[in-house]
């Protein structure tokens, strides 16, 4: 099977974490391609992960419409999944998404990098949750 390379373990692991999780939680390579997202995340992000497309880092922003709760776009930079991918670190934040289903959600997310050893990033893992409208 050439130019296919196999994925490596510690991705096998959090996707396996994942699929037993009731819990909203998405795993992506260290590109940002998803590797796997749970039923709990498919309600969310609005399509089942079978169904889904391997969406580039860059455009999870207009993909999912997220914005901050005030309403701004929130740039990559700003999401805790790209904060675990570009810079290599845990992060929090609470902002809205519109789902592929067309509904927008308050979420809290927290993402953090998946790191093989200490230079070597394979991917990311955020576990997310939709606040009810108080």
């Amino acid at each position: 099977m050439e130019g296919r390379r196999q994925m490596n373990l510690v991705l096998i692991l959090a996707r396996g974490f994942a699929s037993k999780l009731a819990t909203a939680t998405f795993v992506s390579d260290e590109n940002g391609d998803a590797v796997y997202y749970n039923e709990a995340a498919e309600r969310i992000l609005g399509q089942t992960f079978a169904e889904g497309t391997r969406t580039p880092k860059e455009e999870w922003a207009t993909t999912y419409q997220t914005e901050e709760l005030d309403g701004t776009p929130m740039p990559l930079e700003r999401n805790p999944a790209g904060v675990a991918l570009l810079e290599r670190r845990p992060a929090h934040h609470r902002f809205r998404m519109t789902g592929l289903d067309g509904v927008k959600r308050e979420l809290s997310v927290t993402a953090i990098p998946l790191l093989a050893s200490e230079d070597d990033l394979v991917g990311m893992v955020a576990v997310f949750w939709e606040h009810q409208e108080e």
